[in-house]
């Protein structure tokens, strides 16, 4: 591996010269700078990282905290993270990965022991109960979600609430007048989880604004459990002609037991999701659907973060605007005799 005193030796300065140009903490003349680093590029020179924590008081980390839950599509959650370390490492910073469900315990700990420059925090709910210790930090952080009470708090997401009445908008246009949302696993709604909180809050309105009539339903997902969430759909409200999915392991299951029922779509029933273009574009029958944007998500928090490292930003709140692609999934509401 090779060495502080190498790298100086090659750049013909002395080792304090080469920490100062690491550090930042004098000013180094040009001509010297651009000599150090190119020394550094061409001996593939590492900074210790411990050693540049000590002498900097940074530890070039962010702590990106995600829950995986048996309830929640980890892969849109792992596409999120990816986006995280892919942002992160554009700015010079490593991820370091907590996934278990400690709670305020994860944000004590990182906050408390030097680990991390700034946190990044997924899963967000409603009244999520680390948010109280977020704020008595002076550590910085950015929410990947929304709760109910943003004061104090940097948060970036999806505008849920406008992409539930984006959906119901798009059937409501093709005269679709009973409307059924096949929904997350129930422990999503029962732990107040915001993204799905806020879709429903936003569903609900825009149908009573259209005089809609909505039917929602939570699903655990999987075949068995769709079929049940199903007939019991069809069963209170038979006239249902269009449906909103917002649960991506329910998508492949609803359409095979539509085919299985001879329902077509969608000349018989039109179906929107709020999933992954890929979960949309790969399913039997292509989507019109609302994208997750992973990416945009997973950057925007990144750069929020680093503005706030260097004293560029303060706490705002970023929501990003609903895309509805249409595709072969949804049409006219069926003529009925």
């Amino acid at each position: 591996m090779v060495t502080l005193a190498e790298v100086a030796q090659h750049a013909g300065v002395s080792a304090s010269t080469v920490s100062y140009v690491l550090s930042g903490k004098r000013s180094i003349s040009a001509n010297t700078r651009q000599r150090v680093e190119r020394s550094i590029r061409e001996l593939g020179y590492h900074p210790n990282a411990g050693a540049r924590a000590l002498a900097s008081s940074r530890s070039n980390i962010i702590a990106l905290m995600v829950p995986l839950r048996t309830d929640m599509y980890v892969p849109v959650m792992m596409e999120i993270a990816i986006a995280v370390a892919t942002a992160a490492r554009t700015h010079g910073y490593d991820v370091l990965l907590l996934t278990g469900e400690e709670g305020p315990d994860a944000v004590r700990r990182v906050a408390g022991s030097g680990l991390a420059d700034g946190m990044i925090l997924m899963d967000v709910e409603l009244d999520d109960e680390r948010l109280p210790l977020l704020r008595a930090t002076d550590q910085p952080s950015v929410l990947i979600g929304l709760p109910a009470d943003t004061t104090g708090l940097t948060c970036v997401d999806l505008d849920f609430r406008a992409t539930g009445a984006l959906c119901v908008e798009h059937l409501a246009k093709q005269g679709h007048q009973d409307i059924a949302v096949i929904g997350e696993a129930p422990a999503v709604y029962e732990r107040h989880t915001g993204f799905a909180e806020r879709t429903l809050d936003g569903l609900r309105s825009r149908s009573r604004e259209l005089g809609v009539r909505l039917l929602h339903r939570p699903c655990d997902g999987g075949y068995d459990a769709m079929a049940v969430t199903l007939a019991r759909i069809l069963d209170e409200r038979p006239g249902t002609t269009g449906i909103i999915v917002q649960n991506e392991s329910a998508v492949e299951p609803l359409l095979a037991l539509l085919r299985q029922q001879g329902r077509a779509v969608p000349e018989d029933v039109s179906v929107v999701a709020i999933c992954p273009d890929q979960v949309a574009t790969q399913a039997s029958v292509r989507l019109t659907s609302v994208a997750i944007p992973a990416q945009e998500m997973g950057r925007h928090a990144v750069e929020h973060l680093v503005a706030k490292f260097e004293g560029r930003a303060g706490d705002e709140v970023v929501l990003i605007a609903p895309e509805l692609t249409v595709r072969g999934s949804t049409g006219p509401a069926p003529t009925r005799p």
